[in-house]
């Protein structure tokens, strides 16, 4: 009887877990794209084919800012869900805790899972945002567009794999950095952890990892924007990696690497400050009921 009692509890434990993972993901992910959007807006520009001013400059900042907000939430929650049923998972599996490997496992996982909606949202607001042939289109009617003249795997999913191939070397780098200055925070500093100590924490590990990363995120980003007039639509990442370097050295491979790196650390800051702050929230009015 007792087993069978652990073992409700263990899986009540587990679906609530789930839906801290889900909820938080949610929140978090809102508030970092509505909030952080115009940064993200003037980093894409720069990283466009086109080039900044003719990408928009700084005209209509906020395009494309409805499809992400759309997707937002969605693509949070499924990372989330992903990341903290796969670390449960790998832990179990390894029979270790705390893994840096652990975090990098789940973390690889739940980006892939991600991708299937954030793909499509990143196509409809990039194109949104270098406004090149997509003034008066919404979000909707660009994927729809991008669906009709080619197809769901080169259209809608234009770039899935340049995304993965940015996405995963981004979390294996930031996701072990963030467990890690977690658990450091308390021993370094003698203070227990909040959701202010989580999201400075996110911040660090987000500034890293972006800035490493930028050149996977000039590809992905090429890739995406590329339609069917584009050379980059017949080209691969290694060969649009070359040519940017060819044509404007290493400042093309780290174009727009400010404002990424500020947009992902303030972006890690909100993220991770409000999934810890949500989480504690949704703990403390269950232990309440």
């Amino acid at each position: 009887m007792a087993a069978v009692q652990g073992e409700m509890q263990e899986t009540s434990v587990t679906k609530f877990s789930f839906l801290h993972a889900l909820v938080a993901g949610g929140v978090a992910g809102v508030v970092v794209d509505i909030a952080l959007f115009p940064i993200d807006t003037v980093k894409t520009r720069l990283q466009s084919e086109l080039g900044f001013w003719r990408a928009g400059g700084f005209r209509g900042i906020y395009k494309g800012l409805a499809p992400a907000a759309a997707g937002s939430a969605p693509t949070a929650a499924l990372f989330f869900c992903a990341y903290e049923c796969g670390k449960q998972l790998f832990s179990t599996i390894s029979n270790t805790k705390d893994s840096p490997y652990v975090h990098m496992a789940a973390a690889s996982t739940a980006e892939v899972l991600a991708c299937l909606i954030r793909v499509p949202v990143e196509i409809a607001k990039q194109r949104s945002q270098t406004l090149s042939g997509h003034k008066q289109q919404s979000g909707l009617q660009i994927l729809l567009r991008a669906y009709r003249t080619e197809g769901l795997r080169r259209g809608l999913y234009r770039g899935f794999g340049s995304t993965i191939m940015r996405e995963i070397p981004f979390s294996l780098i930031q996701f072990p950095l963030w467990e890690y200055f977690k658990l450091q925070w308390t021993p370094m500093t003698g203070y227990e952890s909040t959701p202010l100590s989580v999201a400075l924490c996110g911040a660090v590990a987000g500034g890293i990892s972006a800035g490493l990363t930028t050149p996977l995120d000039v590809v992905k980003t090429r890739i995406m924007l590329a339609e069917r007039e584009s050379l980059n639509r017949r080209r691969n990442a290694q060969s649009i990696l070359y040519g940017i370097y060819k044509e404007r050295g290493f400042s093309g491979l780290f174009a727009g690497f400010v404002p990424r790196v500020l947009w992902i650390t303030l972006g890690g800051a909100f993220f991770f400050g409000f999934y810890d702050l949500t989480t504690r929230l949704l703990g403390a009015t269950r232990n309440h009921n």
